[in-house]
Parts: structure tokens; sequence; C-alpha cells
């Protein structure tokens, strides 16, 4: 197998880059103009995004729409594809190579034992400097559910929630999420 090829002499890579890209059952993101290559999530992480989207889009209002597989662009080097997420149905009908982060009110990361430093550091760093209001981390091993805020330039834990709990709250909307129906 080749490698894509790098953008025009020592350009950095964006979005517009990626529609090159094979579909080789690779996932692609970008950060900082660097192109990041990850291996397709497997069943039981797609299990859990599919899961958490279906109980969040059943309690949705009208003018969000809850979805998968769409990138948020912070910056023109920098992309970033969650696993979830929570935005102004307006923006999906503007269409476009990714979602700008003043339409997105939620991302949520699947943490992965492979990426988890991508998660745990790098996305929560770009996001909020991106000022996503709510950050979210589900963590399959630990089956836990962390809730971020953003404050200033970053997040702030808001909870860790377990199996055990409920996670009620009216940001992005209100909602009430039985922790355990996401494992």
């Amino acid at each position: 197998m080749t490698s894509p090829a790098r953008p025009n002499n020592g350009d950095v890579w964006t979005v517009d880059d990626l529609q090159d890209l094979p579909q080789d059952g690779q996932d692609y993101e970008i950060f900082d103009g660097s192109l990041l290559v990850s291996p397709h999530a497997d069943v039981r992480h797609g299990a859990i995004a599919n899961r958490l989207r279906r109980l969040l889009d059943r309690q949705a209002p009208a003018g969000l729409m809850v979805g998968q597989d769409v990138g948020v662009s912070a910056k023109r080097s920098s992309y970033f594809v969650p696993d979830v997420f929570v935005a102004h149905e307006e923006a999906l009908e503007r269409g476009g190579a990714a979602l700008a982060p003043a339409d997105v009110l939620l991302v949520v990361e699947v943490v992965s034992p492979g990426n988890a430093g991508r998660d745990l550091v790098l996305k929560r760093h770009e996001y909020g400097a991106a000022g996503i209001p709510r950050y979210w981390l589900v963590e399959p091993r630990k089956q836990t559910l962390t809730v971020l805020e953003h404050v200033g330039a970053g997040y702030r834990e808001a909870a860790v929630l377990s199996s055990t709990d409920v996670h009620r709250t009216d940001r992005p909307f209100p909602l009430s999420l039985p922790v355990a129906e996401i494992f």
C-alpha cells in the first residue's frame, strides 16, 4: 500500500486535501497541518457511539441534529471527526467539508485504548480552543462518561458518571441519560 501524497512541497494538510485520500479502512484527521491516520474503530466502539447517538437523538429538540461521521474544522489546518456530535441543523443544510465550531454544541469521543492520548489531551485542547461548549468522553473500559464544559479557552470537568448514574442536564438540551444504556 502506498501512502497518500503530501500536499505541494511541504505545505500543510487541509480539509480540502482529505477528499483525495483513499477509502482504505483508515480514519483521517488533521492536527495543525499534519495528517493523523488511525485504524477504523472496532465493532464495540461503533456500537457504543451508535447507542449514545440514538439516546441523544430521541430527546433532541427541533433545530438540533445529533450525528456521526461529520468533521469539525476549528481552523483550516485542523480537522477532527468526533464519534457523536450535536449541532444546529441549519449548519448541516449549508453543507461544506466540515462543521464550524460555532455550529457545534457538543462533541463526544469514545476513548479507544490505542488513541486515548488523542481524545484525552489533543482533542480536548483543540475542541476547547475552538470554543465548543461541551465535550464528553465515553470510556468503555471504565464504563464512565466524563462531562466537560467550556470555560475560558479550555474545559473544566463538570462530572464523571458511572454506569449506575443518570446524567440529567439542560445542556446542550434538556435530557436524561442513563449511562448504563450507552454500554
